[in-house]
């Protein structure tokens, strides 16, 4: 025992003895000697003597003296204590911790011996933020379940409503707590209730933990005790923090660990957390430990910098003991500023406001009398686990620290003891939150931890029960906007008492208020926490307070001068503000007031509501006008009031008069919600420009999906539930004068608007207009099912605009109470959907952009629910009405209903709830009557400022008028009253039906001076009497609405106060007029002598522009009467709604019928037919010439529109070969001497010349596709598990690569140079858009563009630019070589030299030097775009010599780009020729100019004609010997090595040019032979010795034929005697023989072989001979495809028809003896093979037969990607990459913008598109699911080829839905890459300047 003291001491320090020498494991050995002693001894039943040895030994190895104090200091002492960081002593206590804790076993066995115990019925894996998670709506029972992916695929979830999402806050897995999800989604690891088998925990397996747990984490709260420094006042400390919690890193992480073992451990230190005993022993700070003390202080100091006390233990804590009574908040009269709350320590109050800089808007302190300040003061702790909470908020929250905290959860016991020290320390962590820098990180740590206790209903019940949770958080929540509070400006600015807060603050500003707000709409979602809330009236009243904070902020008002020079941006925070601290908590007490027993619940809060109503209106000074100019948009008070109105009523059942205040009342609060409709209208005329955007932009929020219904749907409810209970008249005038338009409503031709500028007049009146519209006729609260209401929103947007599933599900206004019920998704919205929409797949266009997946209205939903009103209510934007209107009159074109321009339709409604009935008087008042007789008087006379629009919602009026009268009305009644009645007024009634047919005689108005009304004489007074005695009514007054309304409001206030005139102070309106304004009016009488049935009998006339149009329809068709709801009139234009609206006031009452009739009779007396007199033919005629001339121009202009339109798309379409731009101009003769070119710039033609080229418009740029061949047809799959791995061994590029290093390793360098091609990775591709330009107006045109200051998607100064014409992107030209296009037909002519002469002079023409062209202007653009070649693709793919910088390379890669264009063009085609000529890429070819500029370059190298290849081809070789005489020197490459494609290039381009015709086919035909033989050998190579022995045999008998040298089996068997002289069969180890596959070679067979090996070469060749020539190329089938090749290039002799089947061998043409030759080439193969036979045979069997390259193929669904690689490991930095991609051309994993991989300034993606698409890369990004295209220095977003159900993309995974592959999305893809397209199609390309 000694022994372990001493290593004890050793470990803790102090000078250090020799045991500390000891070698590790014996010091291992002892702590394990001493655990098991200890462990020992403590079994024992008396273990007295035990414990206290323990507690010795862990008061010296846990001692949190020494390490800390070392850090504290600084290095030097940590230096002192053994390097910097924990010293050795920390890592020794941990190491003893786990000794104890095992008891003298190994820690791992312990740890797996605990782990047995674990009941897991839970998983609760805790993660941190951007974790991926998912969540399954149709399992949760809250909606903030979440599961780890692992538990979400091992449950079943098939069919669910389900998502994946990134945790923003971190969160923890649910599965397995039946309180938060269904059974049913438990995953298969925690369905098994397992408690019940796992075995009890044996007593002694964890009794050490009990010892040794207490002293651990006492030591840890020492640690953080003395590690925690209070910030200084300006400096701010997180780096002291975080050090100190780096030091603490190891203890929590072992803490951590021993949460995971499982149940069995979290409960041992749930003991230790909760037990208040050893809590009490151990930190009471008494001993007589003066450290222990020192710790103690400390703590203290920190709690009182905390503005916390720590109370003496008699005073009685408040949260320990429930108080009696209702509630601690039991507030009185908290009025105005006389506020409740405590004030902040002043110290921290006042630098925060000198921070703030807030001048002039001090903040608003209330101060405190009657709050119980314990919920915010007083903090005590009486274990652990409380004291350790308090340090983990002192710390701010550290994630290790929380995680810690949250892995405990699973605990039960442990969850209620911590919610509950959570709930203590609220107030303490909203301070510590407002004070924190780093606020928003946490904010997410604080929710990530209450998210877990507070969604649990149980739990929340137990601790809004136990510890008054309510109060707590409404207090707290008060708290905290107390400390932002400004005085409101809003009404009466001097004398308000009313304070608000204030948005500019970082408290709003910064939303820091979120975790506060968002735990109590938590708490709120359950049912019995919200009952509580509901029922305890302190608390309402409470929130009622708190939400009056909210009512007025942000006020706007009106600059009327200059602009305002600084726009704030505040108004965000302040409908965030609203909706999350107001709004939200609203909706989720709403979803508890659902059936009929919560009434009482609905009136407590409407009584609060109304209160605190009443005191606002008080506080503000507010008697009965709004003050002019401002406008608040935030009226929660208002909102709260109006939305438990509605519920109220649609809901509970209750009457409505019992919850509504008096009339007065009634009138204040319709007042500010009014105001606020008007200040919509003000805001779209342009009235408060000067107040900047931000006002436009509160508008568009206050109407915006999101907001609307918390914010207008609320206000026009109420407005809606004032209107039906105030007196009509005085409403309507309200609503008039609030809009500013009550001067305009005159019959007088002119007036003058003193508050109202004439510009606005329309537009305002317009607004007021619709309002009244949408006030009348929206149903939204007034007796819509929420089906109906989900219904008419969705039909609303999409009549819109097409919509796509996600976008409509977010504009459709949900509940924004999350917890509300009706979930976004859920079965209705799928079901409503597919009732109102077609779905519109997603189309693509090859080269258009990619479409979503579509949802559109279906027919009958245009023809029966459109529904303008609606729309004008929810468009953000004017625009969209318009455009529903637009789309609205495309459907009746379109189904042939209406043709013309229709108006908005007029749509019924569904009926009132009977509570609202009053709101129809509003229809039936003469206040409405007199303004819509005005309206329609004025628009017939044409007075100005009046609008179709107007025009159209005053019909909309009558119509609704009309529809909603009251019962019939008896005719005789109304005639009855004779004319005395109304003698002084408009009309007698108030009922619209009857008012119609009312003739209004003369009427008196005050015009001024100067109108046109004044000058005519008024009718002498006597016969005006006299008048006015015959007439039924005499001169209708002056209506003034202003005076109307002061009468109504003086009445209603007289009912209500007897002492009334000391409330109402008289209003003196000349506040806005201009001085002197009023002597200039006078006043006039005017005749008018209509009633408004008259009007719009009239009114039809003028709109159908002729006399006597409207004609009773009744009179022809009296069915019309009986059932007149007749399509017919459903949709049209104005004349079909005055049809209508005539025909349901006959309807209504028969009166009507007879007037209309009678006035039609007055207007158009019945005449006899008359004649057409000439003059008048003369009118009708003009008339009918000029309507065709109207129509001729029209159809003009759309003509020229749609070539407009053809044209634009035929230049900017790409991959269309019909809408081609020709290149050049040929005629059809063949004769033409020269080409002519348009230059696209000056538009001038001509010939290219020698001064003066033109060039080819072309791009040039490095492509890989060639090399991503391979030659199997197994497609390669994007790897999505470990074991798949992608080996590029079998690609084109890498068998090419092995090929010539071998060569390299084994023969001469510049011959191996010669016998193959490069350019199968980063070989140069040329493409042209076919337009052509001279140069020297190409540099010019590069010259401007380089001055051009406009941001360019390009960069000039690489040479890049976009065509002139089609914008096609670019960069070179390619010059044109003069001449004819077309070969002259004189090198055409078929010459009849022997095939030897021919031979003979190609040999010499290439002999000859090719001496460079003179110095020309075209000589030096040919040179320059050789060098721009050569630049376009990297060094290393050009350099393949031994010997840098050898002429042989430049040889090597000028042949090869030839060869690379050639290859591609192939493989545009298809890969084969059939289709003939007709390909696009044919078309706008540039390989002649191209080939041109190779030749005039190659010819500067003229080859030695000692090596030059043709010899060895044509001619036999005396002296066979020599070459292997010369052993050091490496022989020349074997000719049948070489590579007969790259030979017929570098023959071609050593000739002159332009090449002859016949020279061209002899190079064929000697090619031909050579590739023969080489299929040949490689046939030999490939079958069996019996298969060669067999064919050596057959072939030697046919020898001597006359056919010999055409017939493959003598050759083949000659081929075969020729090898086996030398070593090349011998060889065969029998693992040869398994590779080559076992086909039976039969004649056919190998006759297939042959041709399939000769293929590629014969159509490569004949697509040069295409190109140079201009030949067409043939269309065959596939299988005749080589017969007819051959015959094309001149192989076959025409006349060769024969029956039998076609033999390859007939296409030979031997240039010498057939035998000799092929002798002398196998006898390079035998002397090569002599020493190296496996090489030589590799090098022999060539793959000729490579398939098309393809993208890799990706699997169905989205998933299976996702879950393999955003955890997967980057290779080269073992880091889990923030943003992963994945090359989808070779299928490597690359960290994109990842720093780690990062090479010389490139990051990886950059690199690797470098590498393996020599510049162009795409790349798919794993965690956005879109691909992106690097090309080169620029890159593009492409899009994604993963959409979900509804065809849409989701990029960056917002909404993780499950995705699928869309195959035609992937095909365009793979066809932009194969094209090399990307630049020309996609639009939007930006620099990445090497940073992806």
């Amino acid at each position: 025992m000694a022994a372990a003291a001493a290593a004890a001491a050793a470990a803790v320090g102090g000078p250090q003895p020799p045991q500390a020498e000891m070698p590790a494991p014996g010091l291992a050995l002892d702590k394990a000697a001493t655990a098991a002693h200890l462990k020992a001894a403590l079994s024992r039943p008396d273990n007295r003597a035990g414990a206290e040895e323990l507690q010795a030994l862990l008061e010296r190895v846990l001692n949190a003296e020494r390490p800390l104090a070392a850090a504290a200091d600084g290095e030097e002492a940590a230096a002192a204590g053994g390097g910097g960081g924990p010293g050795p002593a920390e890592e020794e206590a941990l190491e003893w911790c786990k000794c104890l804790l095992a008891g003298g076993g190994g820690y791992d066995e312990f740890c797996a011996a605990v782990r047995a115990y674990d009941p897991a019925a839970l998983c609760g894996l805790v993660w941190t933020a951007n974790f991926v998670a998912y969540r399954c709506r149709t399992c949760g029972i809250s909606p903030c379940m979440s599961l780890c992916a692992e538990c979400f695929h091992q449950g079943d979830h098939t069919g669910h409503d389900f998502n994946m999402f990134r945790s923003q806050a971190g969160g923890a897995c649910d599965c397995g707590d039946s309180n938060v999800m269904r059974e049913s989604g438990f995953c298969k690891r925690h369905q098994i209730k397992s408690s019940s088998n796992i075995p009890c925990v044996p007593k002694d397996l964890l009794m050490m933990s009990e010892f040794v747990l207490p002293r651990f984490i006492f030591c840890l709260i020492q640690y953080l005790r003395e590690g925690y420094n209070e910030p200084a006042a300006d400096v701010p400390s997180e780096k002291d923090l975080n050090k100190v919690l780096q030091l603490l890193e190891p203890q929590i992480s072992f803490l951590e660990d021993l949460t995971k073992m499982g149940g069995a451990m979290r409960s041992v230190l749930t003991q230790v957390l909760t037990n208040q005993q050893s809590y009490k022993d151990l930190t009471s700070g008494l001993g007589e430990n003066a450290y222990a003390r020192k710790s103690h202080e400390k703590y203290l100091i920190a709690l009182k910098s905390s503005g916390l006390t720590y109370p003496e233990d008699k005073l009685v804590y408040g949260i320990q003991e429930p108080s009696a009574g209702t509630s601690t908040l039991a507030v009185q009269g908290f009025a105005g500023a006389t506020g409740t709350l405590g004030q902040l320590d002043s110290s921290d109050e006042e630098d925060q406001d000198g921070s703030q800089g807030l001048g002039k808007r001090k903040r608003v302190k209330l101060s405190s009398n009657t709050k119980d300040q314990s919920i915010m003061d007083v903090l005590k702790h009486k274990s652990f686990l409380e004291e350790l909470l308090f340090w983990t908020i002192k710390y701010e929250f550290p994630q290790k620290m929380v995680t810690f905290l949250l892995n405990m959860l699973p605990d039960q016991e442990y969850k209620v003891a911590f919610t509950k020290t959570f709930v203590q320390h609220y107030a303490f962590i909203m301070k510590t939150l407002k004070k924190s820098h780093e606020s928003d990180t946490m904010s997410n740590r604080i929710v990530h931890i209450s998210v877990q206790l507070f969604s649990n209903e149980e739990l929340a019940r137990q601790v809004t029960e136990e510890c008054q949770l309510l109060d707590i958080m409404v207090t707290v929540l008060l708290y905290m906007m107390e400390s932002c509070l400004i005085k409101s400006e809003l009404q009466d600015e001097e004398n308000s008492l009313h304070v608000v807060v204030n948005c500019g603050e970082a408290l709003l500003k910064n939303n820091t208020y979120w975790p506060l707000v968002s735990d109590f709409i938590n708490i709120l979602s359950h049912q019995s926490v919200a009952k509580r809330f509901l029922e305890d009236h302190g608390l309402l009243v409470t929130w009622m307070n708190f939400v009056s904070f909210f009512q007025g902020m942000n006020l706007n008002k009106r600059e009327l001068n200059e602009h305002v020079e600084f726009e704030s941006q505040t108004y965000y925070a302040a409908f965030a503000a609203e909706l999350e601290a107001c709004a939200q908590p609203m909706w989720g007490l709403l979803s508890h007031c659902k059936v009929r027993e919560t009434q009482e619940y609905t009136r407590n809060v409407v009584r609060y509501c109304l209160e605190a109503l009443q005191d606002w209106f008080d506080a503000i000074n507010f008697v009965d006008e709004p003050a002019p100019n401002q406008v608040t948009f935030h009226l929660p008070l208002h909102r709260y009031y109006a939305m438990f109105l509605s519920k109220a009523v649609k809901c509970q059942e209750l009457d409505l008069d019992s919850v509504l205040p008096d009339q007065e009342m009634l009138m204040k609060l319709m007042i500010h919600p009014l105001q606020i409709q008007a200040s919509l209208a003000e805001i779209h005329s342009n009235m408060w420009v000067r107040n900047g955007l931000q006002i436009k932009g509160q508008a568009m929020t206050y109407v915006q999906s999101h907001f609307c219904n918390s914010m207008i749907d609320p206000d026009i409810y109420l407005l809606q539930v004032c209107a039906s209970r105030l007196d009509p008249d005085y409403f309507i005038s309200s609503v008039f004068e609030r809009f500013k338009v009550v001067d305009l409503l005159t019959m007088a031709s002119q007036h003058q608007n003193t508050v109202l500028d004439a510009e606005h007049e329309r537009s305002m009146l317009e607004g007021a207009l619709t309002f009244l519209v949408i006030l009348l006729s929206l149903r939204l609260h007034l007796g819509m099912s929420d089906d109906e209401i989900l219904r008419a929103e969705m039909v609303a947007q999409l009549c819109m605009n097409d919509r796509t599933h996600s976008s409509l599900l977010d504009l459709i206004p949900e509940n924004p109470n999350p917890k509300s019920g009706i979930i976004p998704g859920s079965y209705s919205f799928e079901s409503v959907l597919s009732a109102v929409a077609d779905f519109k797949a997603p189309v693509f266009e090859p080269g258009g952009s990619m479409q979503q997946g579509m949802y559109t209205p279906k027919a009958e939903v245009w023809d029966h629910e459109f529904d303008p009103v609606m729309v004008i209510l929810r468009t953000v934007y004017r625009r969209d009405v318009q455009s529903a209107m637009d789309r609205y009159t495309a459907f009746l074109k379109q189904s042939g209903k209406f043709p013309g321009n229709p108006w908005p339709p007029y749509k019924k409604r569904t009926p009132l709830h009977p509570s609202y009935k009053g709101l129809m008087r509003l229809l039936h008042c003469k206040t409405l009557h007199i303004v819509l007789f005005t309206l329609l008087y004025k628009i017939l006379m044409d007075h100005q400022n009046l609008s179709e629009h107007v025009l159209c919602m005053v019909l909309y009026l009558i119509e609704l008028g009309l529809e909603n009268s009251a019962e019939e009305e008896s005719d005789e009644e109304a005639s009855a009253g004779g004319p005395e009645r109304c003698h002084d007024s408009w009309f007698p009634g108030s009922n619209l039906v009857s008012n119609m047919r009312h003739f209004i005689n003369y009427v008196r108005v005050r015009v001024p001076e100067t109108a046109p009304e004044v000058k005519r004489d008024s009718p002498a007074s006597t016969s005006s009497d006299s008048l006015g005695s015959l007439q039924n009514s005499g001169t209708a007054q002056v209506f003034s609405l202003v005076a109307e309304r002061r009468k109504k409001f003086q009445e209603i206030i007289n009912r209500n106060s007897s002492e009334a005139n000391q409330v109402v102070r008289p209003k003196t309106s000349n506040k806005w007029s201009a001085p002197g304004s009023a002597p200039q009016l006078t006043t006039a009488i005017l005749e008018i002598k209509e009633s408004i049935l008259s009007l719009l009998i009239k009114l039809h006339h003028k709109l159908s522009g002729k006399q006597n149009s409207y004609y009773p329809p009744w009179l022809d068709d009296i069915e019309i009467l009986i059932q007149p709801d007749i399509p017919k009139y459903s949709h049209g234009d104005g004349i079909t709604a005055v049809e209508r609206i005539l025909l349901k006031a006959a309807l209504q009452s028969r009166m009507n019928k007879r007037i209309i009739e009678e006035i039609c009779r007055k207007v158009t007396p019945p005449v006899p037919p008359k004649k057409i007199t000439a003059a008048e033919k003369k009118t009708l005629d003009k008339e009918e010439r000029r309507q065709k001339a109207r129509e001729r121009q029209q159809k003009l202009l759309a003509e020229f529109a749609s070539r407009q339109k053809s044209f634009m798309e035929t230049a900017m379409d790409v991959d269309s070969p019909e809408s081609d731009i020709p290149m050049e101009i040929t005629t059809a003769e063949p004769q033409v001497s020269e080409a002519v070119y348009d230059c696209v710039i000056c538009g001038q033609s001509g010939p290219s010349s020698e001064d003066r080229p033109t060039g080819l418009v072309v791009l040039l740029q490095a492509s890989s596709v060639l090399g991503q061949c391979r030659d199997n047809i197994e497609p390669k799959k994007l790897p999505i598990t470990e074991e798949e791995q992608i080996y590029p061994w079998d690609t084109c590029a890498a068998v090419h690569d092995v090929r010539l290093s071998l060569l390299q390793r084994y023969f001469k360098d510049s011959s191996c140079l010669l016998a193959v091609s490069i350019g199968w990775e980063g070989g140069v591709y040329v493409q042209t858009c076919g337009h052509t330009l001279h140069i020297d107006c190409h540099k010019s045109y590069m010259e401007s563009l380089r001055n051009d200051q406009v941001l360019q998607g390009f960069s000039v100064d690489k040479g890049e630019f976009t065509c002139p014409l089609c914008r096609q992107f670019a960069n070179s030209v390619l010059p044109c070589y003069p001449g004819s296009n077309v070969e002259n037909n004189l090198w055409q002519r078929p010459s009849n030299k022997s095939i030897q002469d021919l031979i003979k002079e190609v040999e010499e023409l290439q002999g000859r030097p090719g001496a460079f062209p003179s110095e020309t202007n075209l000589s030096k653009e040919m040179e320059s775009v050789m060098k721009d070649i050569k630049n376009t693709t990297q060094k290393k793919y050009r350099d393949y010599s031994k010997t840098p910088g050898s002429p042989d390379n430049d040889f090597l890669f000028m042949y090869s780009v030839a060869r690379t264009n050639l290859e591609l063009e192939l493989i545009h085609r298809g890969g084969n020729l059939c289709s003939g000529g007709a390909s696009t890429a044919g078309k706008r070819s540039c390989l002649n100019q191209l080939f041109h500029v190779l030749a005039l370059h190659m010819r500067l190298y003229s080859i030695d004609s000692e090596y030059n290849p043709w010899r060895k081809l044509t001619q036999l070789l005396e002296e066979m010997n020599s070459q292997l005489g010369n052993e050091e020197q490496q022989p020349e490459v074997p000719i049948l090595y070489h590579d007969v494609t790259s030979l017929l290039l570098i023959q071609i381009l050593m000739m002159p040019q332009p090449l002859r015709k016949d020279h061209f086919t002899c190079i064929v035909k000697v090619l031909f032979t050579l590739l023969y033989t080489q299929g040949l050998v490689a046939l030999s190579v490939k079958c069996n010795e019996e298969d060669r022995s067999a064919w050596k045999h057959t072939g030697a008998l046919k020898k001597n034929t006359c056919d010999a040298e055409k017939s493959y089996e003598v050759l083949l068997s000659f081929v075969i005697r020729e090898l086996s002289k030398g070593k090349l069969y011998h060889e065969e180890g029998m693992q040869e023989c398994a590779t080559i596959s076992p086909i039976a070679w039969s004649p056919e067979s190998t006759e297939k072989y042959l041709q399939d090996f000769c293929l590629h070469f014969l159509r490569i060749t004949s697509l040069l001979q295409h190109h140079l020539f201009g030949e067409d190329l043939p269309s065959c089938q596939e299988e005749e495809e080589f017969s007819v090749l051959s015959s094309c290039l001149g192989l076959l002799p025409t006349f060769y028809q024969t029956e039998h089947p076609f033999i390859s061998a007939s296409c030979l043409d031997w240039p010498v003896p057939a035998f000799d030759i092929i002798s002398q080439w196998c006898f390079e193969i035998n002397s090569f093979t002599e020493r190296h036979a496996e090489q030589g045979k590799a090098l022999l069997i060539q793959e000729s037969r490579w398939k098309l390259p393809h993208l890799l193929q990706l699997p169905e669904n989205y998933n299976t990607i996702f879950q393999y690689y955003h955890r997967k490991t980057c290779s080269v930095c073992t880091k889990v990459p923030k943003d992963p991609a994945v090359c989808l051309v070779c299928g490597t994993f690359v960290c994109l913008k990842g720093l780690c991989c990062k090479q010389q300034s490139y990051c990886e993606c950059v690199l690797h598109s470098q590498n393996c698409g020599a510049g162009t890369g795409i790349f798919l990004l794993i965690n956005a699911s879109v691909i992106i295209i690097i090309r080169g220095h620029r890159f593009c977003l492409w899009g994604s080829v993963y959409l979900d159900a509804h065809g849409e993309e989701d990029r960056d995974l917002r909404r993780g839905k499950p995705l699928y592959i869309c195959k035609e999305r992937y095909k365009v893809l793979e066809q932009q890459w194969i094209s090399h397209t990307f630049d020309h199609i996609n639009k939007r390309w930006g620099p990445h300047y090497n940073g992806l």
